[in-house]
């Protein structure tokens, strides 16, 4: 029977410790930048560049200079950049200064985050929805969140132009 019972608290404590994503998926992104929403909706935004994402989509780089923006509870945060497709955000790139309380409050929000040797990133997702990736330097701490249904729209379009091209054959 205590073997019953230790097992039963064991697996309590890793279900207790997973990651809470419905959390992540409930907010889908920092404040109230949402992934998927018009980024002109988004009030102190400035246009930087046009680039080409993954070397094959053409995208928008934004910054936003809004008050709202520059302090997450008491931690600061150095700059927001955002990243649109057709208008819509994809990506959203908060850094701030390396302050532990960044992570722990993630933590305490979505979770224990997975560890990515290979990037030494920590990870939280929430499958076909948002992935929310936080990279920590020596200087800075980078959180990125993404959205994998814009990523999707964006090769699905690539794969109608090549389509239309072979169609003109």
């Amino acid at each position: 029977m205590k073997k019953y019972l230790v097992l039963i608290f064991f697996a309590f404590v890793c279900i207790a410790k997973a990651q809470d994503t419905s959390e992540l998926s409930k907010r889908n992104g920092f404040k109230d930048i949402k992934l998927g929403t018009a980024v002109d909706s988004i009030k102190g935004i400035e246009f930087k560049k046009d680039f080409i994402e993954l070397k094959e989509f053409e995208a928008k780089l934004y910054e936003v200079n809004n008050p709202a923006y520059k302090k997450v509870g008491e931690a600061d945060i150095r700059q927001v950049k955002l990243k649109a497709y057709k208008g819509l955000i994809y990506e959203i790139i908060v850094i701030t200064p390396v302050d532990p309380r960044i992570m722990m409050g993630l933590e305490k929000l979505y979770g224990k985050a997975k560890f990515n040797l290979r990037h030494e990133t920590y990870n939280w997702s929430v499958p076909d929805k948002i992935t929310l990736v936080y990279k920590g330097s020596p200087k800075e701490v980078t959180l990125t969140y993404q959205s994998p249904p814009i990523l999707k729209m964006m090769y699905a379009d690539k794969n109608k132009k090549i389509q239309a091209v072979a169609d003109d054959f």
